[in-house]
């Protein structure tokens, strides 16, 4: 029997509910005011410091709201508690260039209530015991390989390598990398070796591997993380001299972690936007020295279906991949066929980079006798030495959107913008 609520108990109800709220009330944390600045913004992550706050980042209480007018509009965020807890979340839809938005971080009591369920993460990061597979919206983006794979059958056991992406899906499914190719065995999709380096007098070759120099090798899974902004992985590498005097014949000279971060940042999956960071320390009391060299560094091989007659290549100085090798770029949109179409990667390169904009390494159109088709390479000591000296970290930072179908340079340059100068974001 559903029993009726007179006016006097419903006084009393009110009066109850309002002493536990008292008792246990939704608070603002903290205030944060976006500025677009000169920009006109897409979708484009953005974040803010949350040192001095006392807040629990497993908290899953705390929760983001864009306050809009009268409205509050709940919006996915997540906390990075490395480097320093900062909040992120996507400055979601179009925001004019000049605007201002305002979002505020509520403790709350208990989930809030809201019309419709809270946002669930998209990302995944996956383990098959070989790889991690970070996953958007269901669908793969990309695969890190941690365990060592074998040489091509018939050839040297010095091309065994880990350490590495490969593959790198566009949104349709489409397998853009390629690695241990037959023109070059030591190409693994995309990769961070250094080719020409000097270490405690000795010339070490971590790129070219059937040289016997040099390999760089897993060590460490850091860390992996997937919610609602961003799924990641965090991984240690070894760049390992192998013709040091030690006994082991193997000496460690360079460690470098990698962090790679998948955002969620196109609500319709249509593009992955991917951020790819590489902190180098030297592993000991001895510089390492980075010679200049045409190529090292962050590369890209592509799949076969790419070649000279089927690959367009475009840099952000207006150079081809008939003439931007040797030049430099703020950032590099490459594509080819797919199936069903074309798909494509527009690499950029970050403001704080060494000798930023680096200098590129692409093969020309026709230039290589015998390669099968596409290598694009940022190369920051490519016209000059690099030292990194013991007990500094040195930090590389990229950021590729990967698409289907083609983009234009007006798109191209508002995405660098946002990687390079993001909205600016103040806690009050």
């Amino acid at each position: 029997m559903r029993r009726k609520i007179t006016p006097s108990l419903a006084a009393v109800l009110v009066l109850a509910a309002q002493a536990v709220s008292a008792a246990n009330p939704a608070s603002v944390v903290a205030t944060f005011r976006v500025e677009a600045g000169d920009s006109r913004r897409h979708d484009t992550p953005v974040s803010a410091p949350l040192d001095g706050l006392a807040l629990n980042p497993a908290d899953a209480a705390l929760v983001l709201y864009e306050v809009a007018g009268e409205r509050r509009i709940r919006k996915p965020s997540q906390v990075d508690a490395g480097f320093g807890p900062r909040l992120w979340w996507i400055l979601d839809g179009v925001t004019a260039a000049g605007a201002r938005r305002v979002f505020e971080l509520v403790r709350t009591p208990s989930a809030p209530r809201e019309a419709g369920p809270p946002p669930g993460p998209h990302m995944g990061v996956e383990d098959d015991g070989d790889a991690l597979t970070v996953t958007a919206a269901g669908k793969p983006v990309l695969s890190y390989r941690y365990t060592p794979i074998p040489p091509p059958a018939g050839t040297s056991a010095l091309y065994t390598r880990s350490g590495f992406i490969h593959p790198l899906w566009s949104p349709g499914g489409a397998v853009l990398t390629r690695i241990q190719p037959p023109d070059h065995y030591h190409h693994v999709g995309l990769w961070n070796p250094w080719t020409r380096t000097e270490f405690e007098g000795r010339a070490i070759d971590f790129w070219n591997l059937h040289e016997g120099q040099g390999t760089v090798r897993f060590k460490a899974l850091l860390s992996t993380t997937a919610r609602d902004v961003f799924g990641e992985f965090r991984s240690l590498h070894e760049h390992v001299d192998l013709t040091a005097p030690d006994p082991s014949g193997a000496r460690v000279a360079l460690n470098e972690e990698w962090q790679v971060r998948v955002w969620n940042a196109d609500p319709t999956a249509e593009v992955w936007l991917v951020d790819f960071v590489s902190r180098l320390s030297c592993a000991t009391a001895s510089p390492l020295t980075i010679k200049k060299y045409r190529y090292q560094g962050f590369g890209f091989r592509a799949t076969a279906a790419w070649d000279d007659e089927t690959a367009v290549l475009l840099t952000s100085e207006g150079k081809s991949k008939s003439d931007g090798n040797a030049t430099r770029a703020r950032w590099c949109d490459v594509r080819g066929p797919a199936e069903g179409g074309t798909a494509g990667i527009l690499f950029m390169t970050h403001p704080g980079n060494h000798d930023h904009p680096e200098l590129l390494r692409i093969w020309p159109t026709g230039a290589n006798e015998g390669v099968e088709n596409v290598f694009v390479n940022f190369n920051p000591a490519q016209d000059r030495d690099w030292v990194l000296e013991p007990g500094q970290v040195y930090t590389l930072r990229y950021r590729m959107l990967v698409y289907d179908g083609r983009i234009d340079r007006d798109r191209a340059e508002r995405s660098w913008n946002d990687f390079a100068d993001p909205p600016t974001v103040t806690r009050e």
